[in-house]
């Protein structure tokens, strides 16, 4: 199993991100994935999760702003970060888990600020 995330940047309080995770070696369509996100100093916490289906749910935090998505032909989750906030500064993680097994990508840092 391989996650793989990209898109993370800096960018300015308001502005809108696109995060990418590409996976390998299982069968996608079949399991949920998620975004987790770490901000220093801490816990990882549960941003976003699709289903296999396409259920979606989110944290309070990022209801109406943020939207998760999968393109199962690509093998690829999505995660679309609208009007971003400096509390949103975090490094984010695509996970997945599989026979009980959570497996983790090598993150991606997104910076909000002025």
């Amino acid at each position: 199993v391989q996650l793989v995330e990209s898109g993370g940047d800096l960018v300015q309080p308001g502005g809108s991100l696109r995060l990418s995770c590409a996976a390998s070696g299982f069968s996608f369509s079949r399991y949920a994935m998620s975004w987790y996100r770490q901000a220093p100093g801490k816990e990882r916490e549960l941003v976003a999760r699709i289903s296999g289906g396409g259920s979606t749910n989110y944290a309070d935090s990022v209801k109406g702003r943020f939207t998760i998505s999968r393109d199962n032909a690509k093998d690829t989750v999505y995660l679309q970060m609208n009007s971003l906030k400096p509390e949103d500064t975090a490094v984010y993680y695509c996970n997945t888990l599989i026979w009980g097994v959570g497996y983790w990508g090598q993150g991606t840092q997104v910076t909000v600020s002025s």
